[in-house]
C-alpha cells in the first residue's frame, strides 16, 4: 500500500469528545499502518472564527494557528474532517475556521472559472473523509433533511476547493449510544485510518 500524507481535523469544540476519540483512532492507526499523520485539534486553536470584513479586498491576516492549518492542508494528500452535527450544522468554530481560512487566492480562484462558472479550486489532487456524528438516524437525515449538512461539507466546502473525492462515514445516535456501538466505532475508524481512506 502507497503511503499518504494525511491531514486530520478533529472539528470538535471541546477538548474531551467521541469525535475526537474516534478521530485519534483513525490518527493511531493511519500512523501504525505507515502514513505519515499531521493531527490538529479545533479546541487548541484560538481565532476570531468571525470574518469580520465580509469581502475579499480587505481580508482579516490570519492568525498563525490558521495558517498552520492552511500549511497542513496543502502539505497533505489526504485530508480528514471529524465533525459533530449541531442544529443541523458545523459547530460554529468550526464553521468559522472555514470562513477564515479558505479564502480565494489560496484555496480557489474567483478569476478562473470552471465549466460550470465556478471558481477554478486550488487545492486538487487530494482526496477526503469526512466522520459525521448526530443523534438523527441515517434514514430520517436523507429523508427529511436531504443530507443538508453532507452536501454542505462534501461538496459546498471540500470539494469546491478541489478536495475530492470526499467520503463520508456517518456515526448515528451518538449521545446515548447504544451497547458496544462505541468501541465498534473506534474500530471502523481504525480501519478506515489503515487504509488512508
Amino acid at each position: 500500500m502507497t503511503q499518504k500524507r494525511i491531514f486530520i481535523l478533529n472539528g470538535h469544540p471541546a477538548a474531551e469528545s467521541l469525535t475526537g476519540s474516534v478521530a485519534e483512532s483513525y490518527a493511531q492507526a493511519a500512523r501504525k499502518a505507515g502514513h505519515q499523520v499531521r493531527m490538529t485539534n479545533l479546541h487548541d486553536l484560538q481565532f476570531d472564527p468571525d470574518y469580520g470584513f465580509g469581502g475579499y479586498v480587505n481580508q482579516k491576516p490570519l492568525e498563525p494557528e490558521l495558517e498552520q492549518v492552511l500549511q497542513d492542508i496543502e502539505w497533505s494528500e489526504h485530508v480528514v474532517v471529524a465533525t459533530p452535527m449541531w442544529w443541523g450544522g458545523l459547530p460554529a468554530k468550526l464553521k468559522g475556521l472555514f470562513d477564515r481560512a479558505l479564502l480565494p487566492g489560496r484555496t480557489f480562484d474567483t478569476r478562473n472559472t470552471t465549466k460550470l462558472g465556478l471558481p477554478a479550486p486550488l487545492l486538487t489532487g487530494r482526496t477526503g473523509r469526512v466522520l459525521l456524528f448526530s443523534d438523527t438516524p441515517g434514514w430520517f437525515f436523507r429523508l427529511m433533511y436531504r443530507n443538508a449538512m453532507i452536501v454542505q461539507i462534501q461538496r459546498q466546502i471540500l470539494e469546491f476547493v478541489g478536495i475530492k473525492p470526499v467520503k463520508v462515514t456517518q456515526f448515528n445516535g451518538t449521545s446515548d449510544p447504544k451497547q458496544g456501538a462505541v468501541d465498534k466505532w473506534i474500530k471502523q475508524a481504525a480501519e478506515i485510518g489503515a487504509q488512508a481512506a
